[in-house]
Formats: structure tokens, C-alpha cells, sequence
């Protein structure tokens, strides 16, 4: 059992805690708004004014925030996790930024003689409760086997992909087909609704086809009903397109579905959807087509 930090406790974070507290981790927990937590804290996580005290009290850090922006804002400073971290300790680092970004973190890091992987994951909230997330790692192998029995706590597939920064590339390579997925199955989706096939019987045969991939099974019925709380909004979503499209020009792909698909969720938040979970993309699509649907605005 280890003494682990983690700074970021939302929907996808929040959860993980729940997940290492079940393993039988201490767990201290550090996020911004603090009644977000609460749930937490009952469950045995203790609280930590900042993510200095978090690092100061881990031998290992987690962070999973929103953007590059949120991260520097839980790492610098002087109550940020780099003032907290000592020799020996390691920091992952589960967000979603550039490779770039991860790698100039993990420099940081080794500076105060740490060390960082990058950690992002594949998978929704559902899979993680399901303990069904993969995890993608890029950083020295030789620190990649020390964490791994930890990072299998969180889900059962955990993959060493390269270099520090590497993972995200994959994490990038990955995310940017959730949108193009999206996009594709509400296409087809509102083809057949406006041949004459309820859309809910349309839904439930693309389901269970050979088209079904995991993330169609289980975010295809939000073009039915959008979920209480976004599982990953328009925001989150159209940062990763753009992080994609960002690498793409760097590595010279051409990621032209990316474009398109990038311009619906622009679009989506024309219409204030934002907050949305970015199945709202259908509801986009919708509305072009001359089709009613639940979302109004």
C-alpha cells in the first residue's frame, strides 16, 4: 500500500480516488473546490489545503485537470506541487495537454529530484467504476515498472508507450476519433430517422452492429437523452481536437475528419451548449437537418 496524492477530483479523478481507496491506498486529496470532495473525505480521503501539502505528504502525485493552463496552475507557485515534491517521490500526470507540455513538466520534476510519468487514459467514467480503463504511460521504463502495480489499481491495462510525452501523443491519436465517431454515427443516425425509422430504434440497431465500437455503445444513447452531468463536454472535447490538429501541422498528418468534426463542436457552442456532453454534436447535426430534438436553446 502507498502514501498517494492526488490534485484534480472531478468526475474522471474523483473516481479514481474512490478506486485507490478501495485498494486500501492512503489517499490525500487536494482540489479547488472543496465541497466537490466531500464525498471523498467520508470515504476516508484526507484533505489537503493545497498541492504543495498534497506532494509534501505522497510518495506519489497524481494531477488530472482540465488543460495545460490548470496544470501550471497546480505545479508552480508556491503552493504548487514542484514546491512540495522531494527527491525520491513521483509524480503522474493524467491530463490531457500537449507533449510538449508534459515533457517541460517533467523536466521541472527531475530538477528537484523526482521523477514524472505521463499517464493518460482511455476509457469513460463507467469503465473505470467497471475497472475496464486502460492506461497509456510514457516516461523512463525503469520508473514505468515501479509504478505499474499502482497504475494497475487504477485499470487493468497499462501500457508503456515510449518516452515522456509519448502517451499523449497516443492519448491525442485516440481522443480525436471520439468526435469523428460522434459525428459519423448521428449522420447516420438522422438518415435513418428521416426515412421514417424512430430514432430510438435506429439508436438501438446501430448499438448492437458491427459499427458498435465501446464509445458508441455507451454514448450513442445520449443523442436520446443527454446525461444529468456531462461525461466530457464540449470544451474538453474541442480542446483535443485542437491538440490534434496542433500535432497534426507539427508532424505533417493531414487530420482532415478531425477539422470537420472540430467544427461542430465550434458550432455547438455557438449555440450554447458548451457544458454539454459532446454527443450534443448530433443535436448540431439535427438542427441542419431540419429535425427537433431535446436540446433547445
Amino acid at each position: 500500500m502507498a502514501k498517494l496524492g492526488f490534485i484534480g477530483l472531478g468526475v474522471m479523478g474523483g473516481n479514481m480516488v474512490a478506486r485507490l481507496l478501495e485498494k486500501g491506498h492512503t489517499v490525500t486529496g487536494y482540489n479547488r473546490t472543496r465541497s466537490k470532495a466531500e464525498w471523498l473525505i467520508d470515504k476516508g480521503m484526507k484533505f489537503a489545503e493545497s498541492p504543495k501539502a498534497v506532494a509534501a505528504a505522497s510518495d506519489v502525485t497524481f494531477t488530472m485537470v482540465t488543460n495545460a493552463a490548470a496544470l501550471a496552475a497546480v505545479t508552480d507557485g508556491p503552493d504548487g506541487l514542484l514546491a512540495g515534491i522531494v527527491a525520491g517521490r513521483f509524480h503522474i500526470d493524467m491530463s490531457t495537454v500537449s507533449p510538449d507540455v508534459s515533457r517541460a513538466l517533467a523536466a521541472k520534476v527531475r530538477e528537484k529530484g523526482a521523477d514524472m510519468v505521463d499517464a493518460p487514459v482511455s476509457g469513460s467514467v463507467i469503465t473505470l467504476q467497471q475497472g475496464k480503463l486502460s492506461v497509456m504511460v510514457g516516461g523512463r521504463k525503469e520508473t514505468f515498472e515501479h509504478l505499474k502495480p499502482l497504475l494497475l489499481d487504477v485499470g487493468p491495462k497499462v501500457t508503456h508507450v515510449g518516452g515522456n510525452g509519448v502517451a499523449l501523443s497516443m492519448k491525442i491519436a485516440l481522443n480525436l476519433q471520439l468526435a469523428v465517431q460522434m459525428l459519423a454515427f448521428s449522420e447516420g443516425v438522422l438518415l435513418a430517422e428521416k426515412s421514417g425509422i424512430p430514432r430510438e430504434v435506429a439508436v438501438d440497431v446501430m448499438v448492437h452492429s458491427a459499427i458498435a465500437s465501446p464509445m458508441i455503445q455507451y454514448r450513442g444513447p445520449f443523442v436520446l437523452q443527454q446525461p444529468e452531468e456531462a461525461w466530457f463536454d464540449v470544451n474538453m472535447m474541442q480542446k483535443d481536437m485542437l491538440l490534434a490538429m496542433e500535432l497534426g501541422r507539427k508532424l505533417n498528418v493531414p487530420v482532415p475528419t478531425t477539422a470537420v468534426s472540430n467544427e461542430f463542436l465550434t458550432a455547438a457552442r455557438g449555440m450554447g451548449w458548451e457544458k454539454l456532453d459532446f454527443a450534443v454534436m448530433f443535436d448540431v447535426l439535427a438542427r441542419m437537418s431540419g429535425v427537433t430534438t431535446g436540446v433547445q436553446k
